[in-house]
């Protein structure tokens, strides 16, 4: 009996073991990547989105907001290979720049990015945002836009898209959602306002699937290579597999040189011709001939 009752304690224990280990494996690799559902403060955090100042390219559709700062390198990589398999599916990406505060006394955004980011909030150029990004942060002098530091109403702007994230953070955080950029805002399908913090690229395929976007864009629109093209067949080819003989254009004479006069091509008779007349024999003094 003892020793029943030791089997069955390792035999619990084990079993224990194996569902607390199942559990962190689809916690780990799958369920964490996850978007929240937003069911609280929805009107709220819906009313932020549109009072924003986003720039976006068009293409009209469901609407989804990326927020983020310039120098977030997983924001530069979602929109570089994620944001033209959205606007396929029929989605709108609409951008939201902030200039990131000071921590503890040290400057974490430069005075270029703090007078684009101005800018961006007050004129909403989408060529403006194009430029920016597809030049090297350190390269970047906000030449030709009024400088946002020592500006009053451009500091103001500056410090408004700081409170905006800090509030969308806020509303966000009480359903569970720690803050990371890009930090991704959509509806579903069925209406639902859902969020990512999408840091990590194993979110980004639930977006896709909540949208109906597809994984791959491009030729034929699916991964891997494209089946090889048949060769068309020319209807001129013979049975032997021969080709035709090419019709060659005439080629003219060199230059300085006289061609050539043609001779004309003789003429045929258009009626036969008489037959001859058979010989006659003729008798001569040695000999006869026929």
């Amino acid at each position: 009996m003892r020793r029943f009752f030791v089997w069955s304690a390792l035999a619990a224990l084990i079993g224990l073991l194996l569902a607390g280990g199942g559990y962190w494996a689809y916690w780990n690799f799958h369920a964490r990547f996850q978007p929240v559902v937003i069911t609280e403060n929805q009107a709220e955090i819906q009313a932020l989105l549109d009072e924003a100042s986003w720039v976006s390219g068009g293409g009209g559709g469901e609407p989804l907001y990326i927020v983020g700062y310039r120098d977030s390198g997983a924001m530069a990589r979602y929109e570089r290979e994620e944001v033209a398999k959205l606007r396929a599916g029929g989605v709108e990406a609409r951008f939201i720049l902030f200039a990131r505060p000071d921590r503890e006394g040290a400057p974490q955004s430069t005075a270029a990015e703090r007078t684009t980011v101005a800018e961006l909030w007050l004129s909403r150029d989408w060529g403006l945002y194009q430029r920016w990004t597809a030049t090297p942060a350190s390269a970047w002098t906000a030449a030709g836009i009024p400088q946002a530091d020592n500006n009053l109403a451009r500091s103001a702007v500056v410090d408004a898209s700081r409170q905006f994230v800090d509030r969308l953070s806020e509303l966000l955080g009480g359903a569970g959602l720690q803050t990371r950029y890009p930090l991704i805002i959509w509806r579903d399908r069925e209406g639902f306002l859902k969020a990512c913090a999408c840091s990590d690229a194993r979110s980004w395929a639930f977006i896709r699937d909540d949208l109906g976007a597809p994984d791959q864009v491009g030729a034929q629109g699916v991964p891997g290579d494209a089946p090889p093209i048949p060769e068309a067949i020319s209807p001129d080819i013979g049975p032997d597999g021969s080709l035709p003989y090419p019709n060659l254009p005439t080629i003219p004479p060199a230059v300085g040189t006289v061609p050539a006069p043609t001779a004309p091509a003789p003429t045929r008779p258009t009626e036969p011709a008489q037959p001859r007349a058979a010989p006659k024999a003729e008798k001569q003094d040695d000999t006869t001939f026929y």
